[in-house]
């Protein structure tokens, strides 16, 4: 049995041959590679006929994770490192890596650009970097005879330890951050990584579900195992004791993508990253994206402040109030809270409006609120609502849509019953200041000019009715754990505690009853 089973999927890799003998050359443990031969329309380059080396071809392709997943699964080695068909080696990466690696690392080795072949015009004895097959000598006319001359050598100056992802999770290289304490010694954490050199146990490979193929063949690969490493609790870093050598295909024409790769399949793969991670859908996860964004802070286009906006009409009982507020302050985590009431409280920044209860008094302070606050993003709170810390750690993807949390329970006070059914509500809404300070300032203008209408709608983006605020969009997340909406005799909208009470049923989709919470436990303890 190896100790390290180095997996290459590859299709039509005219360099496939090539990686392969680079790796045997400095190999320098018990090490195999399994190339995954999946579906090449080309003639299948010369590889090295040695033991350690096995095959698995597929006429019809399954792409680059499928075939990496297949090849981990034969595998029974302690290791696996996963590598492009187009790279080179340090002599003895093999040992160097397994020397260094914990149970729960994702490893890369530093990077360095490979410096593959050159272009040689026949005729002169010109030389030209690798790129596209030449159409003309720059040094001569001749336009026809020209040779490949392979090097496989890296490029010294052209090395890369740390990378990240920007807010659209694209990959990203960080220079910069190398000057930072935590990126000194020989192993160091990042968070990213370009997707064509990985190295971990096979065990973690497994633990962490393996390539997600929900992504689609190619696409995101760097950022889908970074996010799996750090937000499962464990760590990527680079060890810097050995290297790997990478051939960027850049220039298109034949040096491109060796075969058909659409941008809409690219745009597929980024759009489900961005819901798996921005809405913490990945099962596994014991941090959210927030986490690791705090942990790597300051970063490039991530630097966004989320703040919590309060607002209460004082009219609720004290108990639920003070127990509400002391809840709100463990979920914030030390997130600033302003908080917007008619007469004076206690709690966060304090902003009171000598108003009348009422819908229009209840927008008045939400737009106080914002314009008091500086930070990117507002999660709107409502007094009577239990908040579960989960709820505060998503982060909005577009600055023109608001966002509702959908995982929220109404409980009743007199008893602990807890229904739930799918709806958007102002106490679960979450969305760039800027853009709700925008429609915060429209709807108290309709108001005084028409008075308040039901038909207006209390959630921004929420309807189609041509009494609407404006033309903004919404959409949903769902927080791992639920936030409680306690209900009780004086609440400003009255609660429904039958399917029966909804005229429109599509108004109580996915209705359920309980009296026990995940996250929460028996609501009538709760109460």
């Amino acid at each position: 049995m190896a100790d390290l089973t180095v997996v290459i999927p590859a299709r039509n890799e005219m360099f496939l041959g090539k990686t392969i003998e680079n790796i045997l050359e400095n190999i320098e443990g018990d090490t195999e590679i399994f190339a995954v031969l999946d579906g090449f329309d080309t003639p299948i380059p010369e590889i090295p006929q040695d033991p350690r080396v096995k095959l698995i071809y597929h006429k019809t392709p399954i792409g680059q994770r499928a075939s990496t997943n297949e090849a981990t699964s034969l595998s029974t080695a302690k290791y696996v490192m996963k590598c492009d068909a187009h790279c080179a080696f340090d002599k003895g990466f093999d040992v160097k890596l397994m020397a260094l690696c914990e149970p729960d690392w994702v490893v890369i080795p530093r990077m360095y650009n490979l410096h593959a072949f050159d272009w040689k015009c026949n005729k002169c004895g010109n030389r030209t970097y690798q790129g596209p097959t030449p159409t003309k000598c720059d040094k001569c006319d001749n336009k026809t005879d020209f040779e490949r001359v392979i090097l496989w050598q890296p490029r010294w100056n052209r090395m890369t330890d740390f990378a990240r992802f920007d807010n659209t999770l694209h990959f990203k290289y960080w220079g910069s951050y190398k000057n930072r304490l935590e990126a000194k010694g020989d192993i160091a954490d990042t968070m990213c990584f370009v997707g064509a050199c990985r190295f971990m146990t096979r065990d973690l490979f497994w633990k962490l579900g393996g390539c997600d193929e929900k992504h689609g063949s190619w696409g995101q690969e760097g950022v889908e195992w970074s996010c799996k490493a750090w937000l499962s609790g464990g760590r990527l870093v680079v060890n810097k004791k050995t290297w790997f050598s990478h051939m960027f295909r850049t220039q298109g024409g034949d040096f491109g993508f060796p075969y058909k790769n659409p941008g809409k399949d690219m745009d597929a793969a980024r759009e489900y990253s961005r819901d798996l991670w921005f809405n913490n859908k990945w099962e596994k996860a014991i941090h959210p994206l927030s986490w690791l964004l705090e942990k790597f802070d300051p970063i490039p286009d991530w630097n966004i402040s989320r703040g919590i906006l309060y607002y209460t009409d004082n009219e609720l009982d004290s108990k639920i109030m003070d127990k509400c507020q002391k809840q709100l302050t463990l979920a914030a985590n030390g997130k600033k809270i302003t908080s917007v009431s008619l007469k004076g409280i206690d709690f966060g920044d304090n902003i009171v409006l000598g108003l009348k209860r009422s819908p229009i008094t209840m927008f008045k302070q939400i737009l106080a609120g914002l314009e008091a606050m500086n930070t990117d993003i507002v999660f709107l709170a409502d007094h009577d609502v239990l908040y579960h810390p989960s709820h505060f750690d998503f982060i909005p993807r577009e600055k023109d849509i608001f966002y509702y949390n959908m995982n929220n329970w109404q409980v009743r006070v007199s008893d602990g019953h807890a229904v739930y059914y799918d709806t958007k509500r102002l106490s679960m809404l979450c969305a760039y200041r800027e853009l709700l300070i925008k429609h915060y300032k429209k709807r108290i203008e309709l108001c005084e000019q028409k008075g308040f209408k039901s038909r207006m709608g209390f959630e921004p983006g929420t309807n189609n009715r041509p009494e609407r605020v404006d033309d903004y969009k919404s959409d949903v997340w769902t927080s791992k754990y639920p936030n409680l909406d306690l209900k009780y005799d004086k609440n400003l909208i009255p609660a429904r505690w039958k399917e029966s009470d909804f005229r429109n049923k599509n108004n109580c989709r996915n209705w359920k009853e309980t009296d026990n919470i995940p996250g929460w436990g028996d609501t009538k303890k709760i109460i």
